[in-house]
């Protein structure tokens, strides 16, 4: 009597759908995927390890028997848009169109009020308010002097600035107190505005 050793030398390959068909190996990806175009083979188990990050089987890799595998169409990869090519545009060239479209954007010119009013805020010391209103004969004479005053003194107004801290002619910001500690010694404090 003989005993034989045999094995199945057969692997599965199961698409989308569930359909499931047996390869004889040895069979290589490519000629399993020959008859698919736009689909990839992955093996189940990195599936199971890795999930949408599994590799697809190389178009040169060997198939293993007794081993599954998917079927699986490649989704189309969008192309990402580019507004304007980089070509020859510095960073600084970048920067001031950013600033140029930003600017575009918040322009208050292109607001067009139906009532013809506009609302703008603006820091004024409530003293220098109180006079020009006294001074005043009604509500449009006092805002006509401030504006007067803003096209005047403008370093009498606390702007805001590049990060919204409060900025003016002749103003002083609060310092800072920063230490630096030498790795020997003990450290010395340097003044920073902010």
């Amino acid at each position: 009597m003989g005993n034989s050793l045999g094995g199945k030398r057969s692997s599965k390959v199961m698409k989308i759908n569930g359909e499931t068909f047996k390869l004889k190996t040895p069979v290589t990806a490519e000629e399993v995927v020959k008859d698919y175009p736009g689909h990839v083979l992955l093996e189940s188990e990195a599936v199971k390890r890795y999930g949408i990050g599994a590799k697809p089987l190389f178009p040169f890799q060997k198939l293993e028997p007794n081993r599954l595998y998917f079927l699986v169409e490649l989704p189309e990869e969008r192309v990402p848009r580019r507004v304007r090519s980089g070509l020859n545009m510095s960073a600084k060239d970048r920067l001031e169109s950013l600033r140029l479209s930003r600017r575009s954007v918040s322009d208050l010119s292109l607001l067009k009020h139906k009532s013809g009013a506009v609302r703008v805020k603006m820091r004024i010391p409530k003293a220098e308010v109180e006079r020009l209103m006294k001074e005043s004969e009604n509500e449009a004479d006092a805002a006509h002097k401030i504006m007067q005053l803003c096209m005047v003194k403008p370093q009498l107004l606390h702007w805001k600035g590049d990060h919204g801290s409060a900025v003016a002619q002749g103003f002083k910001g609060r310092q800072r107190r920063v230490s630096f500690v030498p790795i020997n010694e003990g450290g010395s404090q340097i003044p920073v505005t902010s």
